[in-house]
């Protein structure tokens, strides 16, 4: 089954709307955009992936973090609101 398209809006300069028209034909335009976005999020999402991985990397982090385990079963209830 294949995906839903979403339909988005978002804004751009006339400058580079009129850039955009010029060079990709009108039937190309989302899966470009969508092309971009998605090089745009892997990206991001991979400097997210190696900032956490560093952090668990880092041993003074680790060991201050081990101090909080105790709170894990401390009793207080999670809260529902």
């Amino acid at each position: 089954m294949g995906e839903i398209a979403v339909k988005v809006l978002v804004s751009l300069s006339d400058e580079l709307y009129a850039r955009m028209q010029a060079v990709i034909p009108p039937r190309q335009r989302s899966k470009v955009v969508g092309d971009l976005l998605e090089e745009e999020v892997r990206r991001r999402e991979r400097e997210l992936y190696e900032c956490a991985l560093a952090v668990e990397q880092d041993e003074r982090l680790h060991a201050e973090m081990t101090d909080w385990d105790v709170t894990v079963a401390d009793g207080i209830e999670t809260e529902t609101w």
